[in-house]
């Protein structure tokens, strides 16, 4: 049986557990944005089946979301961290991140990476720093993925 974690804070609570996840909000969310515009509704369901997700809501409404893609063990990477803008300037991002941080996994891995053009103030108070080592990160980046037809194919 899986373990869930929870934080409350007045009326705001993060949660692991993925049944209280609104994938179709979520969705909605991720589609518009700029890292993951156009992506699919299966897509998103398998990324984060495949994740440790942490959904931040507003008594049961969600209102901001983030997941870790991780090995378990050693290593994660952060990514589709966001809180409505309806929401945003109350700290809940940042409290979103202590979250994140404060989970038993993630206090163990040894790397933890993310990519970000926006808020890189928010992660820097977290311990994130960039990498700036000539030739250390290597990466395929594929920005409109899911705007391609080939896309469509393979799915």
């Amino acid at each position: 049986m899986a373990q869930y974690f929870h934080w409350q804070k007045e009326n705001y609570q993060v949660s692991t557990d993925k049944s209280l996840l609104d994938i179709t909000a979520i969705h909605q969310f991720l589609t518009h944005s700029r890292w993951a515009e156009g992506i699919d509704l299966e897509t998103v369901r398998t990324a984060i089946e495949n994740s440790l997700t942490f959904g931040l809501y507003k008594d049961k409404t969600q209102i901001g979301f983030a997941r870790l893609v991780t090995d378990f063990a050693t290593f994660g990477y952060l990514c589709d961290v966001y809180v409505l803008e309806a929401y945003q300037k109350q700290q809940l991002g940042r409290w979103l991140m202590t979250c994140c941080q404060s989970h038993p996994l993630i206090q163990r891995l040894r790397r933890i990476m993310l990519v970000t053009s926006t808020a890189p103030w928010l992660y820097e108070k977290f311990g994130y720093s960039p990498v700036n080592r000539e030739n250390g990160v290597w990466q395929i980046v594929r920005p409109d993925i899911y705007k391609r037809e080939c896309f469509y194919l393979l799915s």
